[in-house]
């Protein structure tokens, strides 16, 4: 039998896949087949790790709580599902997206059915106020994502703006794990809201780094084309930076390409250039690193968990995953 202080923070990882290898289900053969496959291409799992951690920091035992983190990958999955049809993708991860191997009109059904299952089993496994997080967090997932779509080619969006579209499409869902697994270990109020404000500022963090390594990354690791943002004229915070920021220069240039329906590669290349000739580069790793020490700084009342070190570790390797794109 391994005993909880035995379960590194490297294990979290594993003890979720085997869970999804071995539970994961639904009633009808097609969707579990679609979402299986999603679930194979990978991913780091961070969602339900969170969730995983929390829980520990709460002193439970993480391997408790294994259906509640799962259901916030699942969750994770479904808005993946909708995104690519949405946007047109014809790769995640690295494989075919479903709307390429099923359609879209199987994807977005699997979406829906994925979401309905994951309530329908959260609503009779637990008690409230997790089903009213996970429902709130949905609605606020949409939410992100209208306004994300609002927003496209809008080259007068605000830093604020920016991150109020974040907190809602992206970081809602890493403080409802958070918050989910304190309270699912019956934490006290103190740690659940700590936990979930690192959630949040940790999932702002988050997409900023994923934003600057659409420009800065390589296709392989990214699972999807680099440039993939610019050319859907997504307004990421290196562009909105380097909008604010930038002289007429460099807003021409952005202009150009957000302009340009189907953006040559040079471009893409000049706007590239310019998003880095305006600094947003430095100034995007700067966001990231201001959200990281927020999140860190609101584990504060967790300073007797042996789990706060891990938290804040899981919080850095945001910073070093973009040391390399430091100008």
């Amino acid at each position: 039998m391994i005993e909880r202080d035995d379960i590194a923070p490297s294990d979290l990882h594993g003890l979720i896949e085997t869970f999804f290898a071995r539970s994961f289900g639904t009633d009808n053969p097609l969707i579990t087949e679609a979402v299986r496959r999603m679930l194979a291409a990978g991913g780091k799992r961070l969602r339900p790790r969170l969730l995983l951690l929390a829980a520990s920091a709460a002193g439970a035992d993480p391997r408790d709580h294994l259906a509640l983190a799962a259901y916030m990958e699942l969750i994770h999955v479904a808005t993946l599902i909708h995104d690519d049809v949405v946007d047109r993708a014809d790769t995640r991860r690295g494989v075919n997206a479903t709307a390429v191997d099923f359609g879209n009109r199987i994807s977005v059904l699997a979406g829906d059915y994925l979401f309905a299952w994951i309530f329908r089993n959260v609503t009779a496994g637990y008690r409230p106020p997790i089903p009213h997080i996970l429902s709130a967090t949905l609605a606020e997932i949409c939410d992100g994502e209208v306004l994300q779509l609002q927003a496209l080619g809008n080259l007068d969006l605000t830093t604020e703006e920016y991150v109020e579209i974040v907190r809602l499409k992206t970081a809602s869902l890493f403080a409802a794990s958070a918050a989910c697994g304190a309270i699912d270990a019956d934490g006290e109020d103190e740690t659940v809201r700590a936990l979930r404000a690192f959630g949040l500022n940790y999932g702002i963090a988050f997409q900023m780094r994923d934003d600057l390594l659409d420009l800065t990354g390589d296709e392989a690791a990214l699972g999807k084309p680099v440039g993939n943002d610019l050319r859907e004229r997504k307004m990421t915070i290196p562009v909105v930076l380097a909008a604010e920021t930038g002289d007429q220069e460099v807003r021409a240039a952005l202009g150009r390409c957000y302009d340009d329906p189907d953006p040559s590669a040079t471009t893409m290349a000049e706007t590239v250039a310019a998003i880095f000739a305006a600094g947003a580069v430095g100034k995007t790793r700067e966001a990231i690193s201001g959200y990281v020490e927020r999140a860190k700084r609101a584990l504060a009342p967790l300073a007797g968990s042996p789990t706060r070190s891990t938290l804040i570790e899981f919080a850095e390797a945001l910073d070093r995953d973009t040391e390399h794109a430091r100008p």
